[in-house]
């Protein structure tokens, strides 16, 4: 009985070893310029992957080939993990880790469980013992924060606040008060929204509150300012359709 007890312990150890791996891929913010943000190593790895798991389907087969003009998409395999994903579908994702292939975790844009449904999937793996590699890339989250000047030590990155004009106020003066305790405070919009979003910012926050704002981060059209709402008041940006990053320091 001890001998099958261990004997059935080794192999399920062994089969762990045997079983796939999960990688968190970064991909660009936009643009072409993939070798830019990108090392070469992830480069490889992704390349060499055949299973994804993707926020975004035509977003995702347009990156893999952009680094590689003959990725064979027809020979890979894709599943979409969004916010509209049963929970009983993402229980299946990870089953080619079982039989020994590694499968990629892409987010629409940047790195993977940020700002998007891919820590659903992680969770699962983790709980199932198959081994989570984070690769390095760029995160608009992260690259804001340490453009902005404001406390890099204690930060909360909240999403996306509230669409109903009463409690994004309600948010935004939150907001305020804790990045007054010493707390940076990051979020984002939809790019449609952004011109509102700052006029709104400009229009509650106090003129001596702080507040940095990072478009088109990686971009060719890249521009990170951190400045006092009293000096926003005084040169309105245009943002209305550019991927941007606010923080309130």
């Amino acid at each position: 009985m001890v001998q099958a007890k261990v004997y059935f312990l080794y192999l399920a150890k062994l089969l762990l070893y045997m079983a796939g791996r999960l990688f968190l891929i970064p991909v660009t913010l936009g643009g072409e310029e993939y070798s830019y943000v990108i090392p070469d190593q992830v480069l490889n790895i992704t390349r060499n992957l055949r299973y994804f798991i993707v926020e975004e389907l035509r977003s995702a087969r347009r990156y893999l080939r952009l680094i590689d003009r003959q990725f064979p998409l027809n020979e890979s395999h894709f599943s979409v993990l969004n916010e509209h994903t049963p929970d009983t579908d993402i229980d299946l994702f990870l089953e080619p880790l079982k039989s020994g292939s590694d499968i990629g975790l892409m987010s629409e844009a940047g790195l993977p469980c940020l700002a998007d449904p891919g820590s659903k999937i992680v969770s699962i793996a983790h709980k199932r013992n198959y081994s989570v590699i984070p690769l390095a890339g760029p995160s608009s989250i992260i690259m804001a924060l340490i453009s902005s000047g404001f406390n890099g030590q204690n930060f909360t990155f909240n999403g996306y606040l509230p669409v109903k004009p009463d409690k994004k106020i309600l948010k935004i003066r939150e907001l305020e008060k804790r990045a007054r305790e010493g707390y940076s405070q990051i979020f984002m919009e939809t790019p449609y929204r952004n011109q509102k979003m700052l006029e709104t910012l400009v229009g509650i926050c106090n003129n001596d509150t702080n507040l940095c704002i990072a478009a088109d981060i990686t971009l060719t059209s890249e521009w990170i300012r951190a400045m006092k709402i009293s000096e926003w008041k005084k040169n309105i940006p245009a943002l209305k359709n550019r991927l941007v990053v606010y923080i309130i320091g």
